[in-house]
């Protein structure tokens, strides 16, 4: 009867211990998928802070930058050439004479080989095209940099006045004014001249478009210009005067000594004396002598 009992508690004791192991396998497989699953679910992000698995971003709008301003390249300076002088403008007497600023001194100017129509001469009236040569000049010497040529032989004339060629930018006033018809070629004193060629060429470009000054008969003569032809001086100075004309003047006589020789006008004793004459000169008249220098009908 003991041994049934025991037999029978020994069994009781495996049943309860495999049924305690069962359960705790059962615990383990039902924790570890878990787990599992966990681990699945946990989203991964970037350094932005996008999930990894987003394949498509939306790309980002590259800004360009602002290009600098470019700064103009400044004008080339021009040079002053070897044989030239650079001054500056002063103001401008008429159509061949100028006053101007040469190294700190005020200096007047008059061109060399250049003559224009008068404006301002004492005891005259305006001639032809003056006052429209005087506002060509200024117009052409206020358009750059102005420089002065001179000739060894041709340097200062009976006045002091600096005798000169005259540049703008390394263009020949002269010239200009020559080929628009605002002068003529004059006062060729020492040949040779650098550029006396040249101009003669610019005059009669002038000349044979009968432009200005040629385009009046009798107005340029082998003396100058015809004084008699003048303009009132509120109109134009394109249109001659109205007035009447002045009687001709007497031929040229002498005095029965041959002492003395008369001339009406600086305009006829040009004719025979091209340079005027000085005091004490058979043909000398005093009221011929206007800037009372003591020579007459001077150029």
């Amino acid at each position: 009867m003991r041994k049934l009992i025991l037999v029978m508690s020994l069994f009781v004791l495996m049943g309860t211990s495999a049924c305690g192991s069962a359960g705790k396998d059962q615990s383990s497989e039902k924790t570890t998928p878990q787990k599992k699953k966990t681990a699945k679910t946990k989203p991964e992000t970037t350094d932005a802070g996008n999930t990894a698995g987003n394949a498509k971003e939306k790309p980002k709008q590259e800004t360009k930058p602002t290009p600098k301003p470019v700064t103009p390249a400044p004008a080339p300076k021009l040079e002053t050439p070897s044989n030239q002088v650079a001054v500056r403008l002063i103001s401008v007497t008429d159509g061949d004479t100028i006053k101007v600023n040469q190294n700190g001194k005020i200096v007047t100017v008059r061109y060399l080989l250049f003559d224009s129509s008068e404006e301002h001469k004492p005891n005259t009236c305006v001639e032809l095209f003056s006052r429209e040569a005087a506002q060509r000049n200024e117009a052409l010497l206020r358009s750059g940099m102005i420089t002065l040529e001179f000739e060894e032989k041709n340097k200062v004339d009976k006045y002091g006045r600096e005798l000169a060629y005259v540049f703008v930018n390394g263009q020949s006033v002269e010239g200009t004014l020559l080929k628009e018809g605002y002068g003529r070629v004059a006062y060729i004193y020492y040949p040779p001249y650098k550029y006396l060629s040249s101009f003669q060429a610019d005059e009669a470009v002038a000349k044979s478009q009968k432009l200005r000054i040629w385009s009046v008969p009798g107005f340029v003569t082998s003396n100058g210009f015809n004084t008699r032809m003048c303009v009132n001086k509120s109109a134009s100075s394109t249109t001659p005067s109205t007035s009447k004309p002045a009687t001709p003047p007497p031929p040229t006589t002498s005095t029965r000594s041959g002492a003395t020789e008369y001339f009406a006008n600086c305009t006829e004793l040009r004719k025979k004396y091209p340079n005027g004459v000085p005091k004490g000169h058979p043909a000398y008249q005093a009221k011929m002598d206007r800037d009372k220098d003591g020579y007459a009908c001077e150029k």
